[in-house]
């Protein structure tokens, strides 16, 4: 059968024949064995309820043994023979070609040079997943080569509830990840209802179709490393950041540390995504022994070299050792999974990979212990570290919330609301007050007809608008700006493509909408293929995250989640071809409410409309909502806004002078 032919069929009527377990393959580790048999059974009848009835009898044992060995049902015989990457636009059989787009950016988020783990349909995370088994890609494929441009696609955390008659404006796919009832949103309920195959953990974005390979972070942890060197007053060559993680986005940090143009020293304890990475150029050497990281460090920093070093081997036993060795580390992270430590995000010290894996599986609360042990002893080295002036930040994964659940030394000594920890996150230090306050943050598009030439082209159109922007910009923003255009610049010989044609910058509501226009028209004239507009969720509004993007709010609502809802709810009505909202993120289930959205353009003057009305609400909203917090950079930044846009009033702030409240 062509590729067309078995999209349209979604699931087939006869049986496909077993596949064979690819070891080569990296693969999700075990789960652990939660449901109980009962749990098991009801497991297995959700799982074969997609299937005709005269299936059941050979695919449940099949079934069973998969959730007994894995601890999902995955559902393998089902994974299609095709080659799995974003074809051109036209290759897609659809009624719809916003549907086809929505195809397209799903098969890239499980390309194998995308996705973490593509077999179990995970693409970043650990456990960020497009859909929880392959029959709901197969039908949700098939729904979307079949449906028009009046009706909406719904989607259940990864199953497709089935098709809608909408509206022409109205949103073609509607995504939800995760959302739990609140009382059951703690890590073991995932565990248990995932393995129920009744919903999914979507990361960001995963399960909303929008990730475009490591490129996605690589732009905001070079803006993040630029601008903890310049906080802390050093030029970044010559001196070290050390971090940890590999897998999915965090192998996106020695990239960014090599374009900032520092000494990356990046631990990774999966030998086979380190070494994905090395083959992708993400990273500049493997070193499996510590005295020989240790002399080679010694030597980059004596030289002044600009390199990115992973030592295969556990992130503890780096700064333990670099602490021994007097090596001076001058920033200091983390970006292993910490949203997911029981099930494959942290591996503790002291144990291989595969006993780490052995024993999450079969005694996982041995595996929390282990982790809990581990997690203590790191944050002793980075204390150790930080007396001797190193810059330590929390990256929004968690380390901090799990190194305080655990024990550690990391609580700040007069703790204040939002300012719990004695590190800061990223986001209270750096891209808050400097990015998401001011409406930059990480808005990202892909080029539909898979033509490099078409990246190239819209390249050079953002980089002319970001310049004629910058003519005009204010003081408060320039560094912004110029971040930015430097960027873009750069980006084609940094080779950031991996997966689908697509680029990201950090850019405002007046670039966003500035750039989207022109990509229309040069769709419009014939220039460039179709173009699909999307951000990361981890931006101004999209993300209510207490310890990440929400980290900088001091008024006692980042534990709120309206933001979010409001975004996506707001996206959904002014143009967004999809939408999604989620549970979970990068920082832990529970922990996080996140939305986003893609939006094709296709050079008509609709979209025009569409564009203009949706990306200016999809930034605004977020900085009205810091400007309510007292956020300066956001008050300056809405009041801004309303000038431009008349039918724009919102809220500001009164400050209280804090002489008076000291009177209380």
């Amino acid at each position: 059968m062509s590729f067309k032919d078995q999209i349209l069929q979604g699931i087939p009527n006869e049986l496909p024949q077993p596949k064979v377990y690819d070891s080569n393959i990296n693969h999700a580790p075990k789960r652990k064995d939660i449901l109980s048999i009962e749990e098991k059974k009801l497991a297995l009848q959700n799982a074969l309820r997609y299937f005709d009835k005269k299936h059941h009898s050979i695919l449940l044992p099949e079934f069973k043994e998969e959730l007994d060995t894995y601890g999902r049902i995955y559902m393998y015989r089902f994974r299609p023979d095709y080659k799995m990457y974003a074809r051109p636009i036209d290759e897609y059989p659809a009624k719809s070609k916003q549907a086809a787009a929505i195809m397209l950016m799903i098969q890239n988020n499980l390309d194998y040079a995308v996705a973490q783990h593509p077999h179990e349909l995970i693409t970043y995370g650990g456990n960020g997943a497009v859909f929880s088994n392959w029959a709901q890609y197969l039908i949700t494929m098939k729904y979307l080569a079949e449906m028009n441009n009046e009706q909406t696609l719904v989607m259940y955390s990864g199953h497709p509830l089935g098709l809608f008659p909408s509206h022409e404006n109205a949103p073609r796919v509607v995504v939800t990840n995760g959302m739990m009832i609140p009382n059951y949103s703690k890590p073991d309920d995932w565990e248990k209802f995932n393995a129920l195959g009744v919903t999914q953990y979507g990361q960001m974005t995963a399960g909303s179709y929008m990730y475009i390979g490591p490129q996605g972070i690589v732009h905001g942890t070079t803006i993040t490393v630029l601008n903890g060197f310049r906080k802390i007053k050093k030029e970044p060559k010559g001196n070290v950041f050390v971090t940890s993680g590999l897998g999915g986005m965090s192998g996106a940090q020695p990239k960014a540390g090599n374009i900032a143009g520092c000494i990356t020293v990046c631990a990774e304890v999966n030998p086979k995504i380190t070494q994905i990475r090395l083959d992708q150029g993400w990273i500049d050497e493997k070193i499996t022994d510590l005295d020989e990281l240790v002399s080679r460090v010694k030597k980059a920093k004596a030289e002044k070299e600009i390199i990115s070093i992973a030592y295969l081997g556990n992130i503890v036993e780096v700064w333990e050792k670099f602490d021994e060795a007097n090596i001076k580390i001058d920033l200091g992270s983390d970006q292993t999974s910490l949203h997911n430590p029981w099930a494959g995000g942290y591996y503790p010290v002291g144990l291989s990979f595969e006993e780490s894996n052995d024993l999450m599986a079969n005694q996982p609360e041995l595996f929390k212990e282990k982790v809990q042990e581990s997690l203590r002893r790191h944050a002793k080295a980075i204390n150790k570290h930080t007396a001797n002036g190193t810059y330590f930040f929390d990256y929004g994964n968690a380390f901090l919330l799990e190194a305080s659940r655990a024990g550690a030394h990391v609580m700040a000594e007069n703790p204040t609301i939002g300012r719990e920890f004695k590190y800061p996150s990223y986001v209270q230090d750096i891209m808050g007050p400097m990015c998401f306050d001011y409406g930059f943050g990480p808005f990202r598009w892909v080029c539909c007809s898979g033509k490099p030439e078409d990246l190239a082209k819209t390249d050079a159109i953002a980089c002319e608008v970001l310049e004629e922007i910058m003519k005009n910009s204010p003081s408060e923003i320039q560094q912004q700006m110029a971040d930015n255009i430097q960027w873009i610049k750069g980006a084609q010989e940094n080779k950031l493509v991996v997966g689908s044609q697509a680029r990201i910058l950090y850019a405002d509501a007046e670039g966003r909408m500035k750039i989207a226009k022109a990509f229309n028209d040069a769709i419009e004239r014939g220039e460039i293929g179709y173009v699909v507009l999307g951000r990361d969720h981890h931006d101004v509004s999209g993300t209510d995250s207490p310890y990440r993007e929400t980290s900088n709010i001091y008024d006692g609502s980042r534990f709120t989640a309206d933001m979010a809802i409001h975004n996506v709810i707001g996206d959904s009505f002014r143009g967004a071809t999809w939408v999604s909202i989620h549970n979970g993120g990068g920082v832990g289930w529970g922990e996080v409410m996140n939305g986003g959205f893609g939006m094709v353009i296709d050079g008509s003057k609709e979209a025009k409309k569409r564009l203009k009305s949706m990306l200016f609400w999809d930034v605004n909203n977020g900085i009205s909502r810091r400007n309510w917090a007292r956020n300066e950079g956001a008050t300056f930044a809405i009041k801004r806004a309303m000038e431009v846009e008349p039918n724009l009033k919102v809220t500001i702030p009164n400050i209280v002078d804090h002489d008076l409240l000291e009177t209380i």
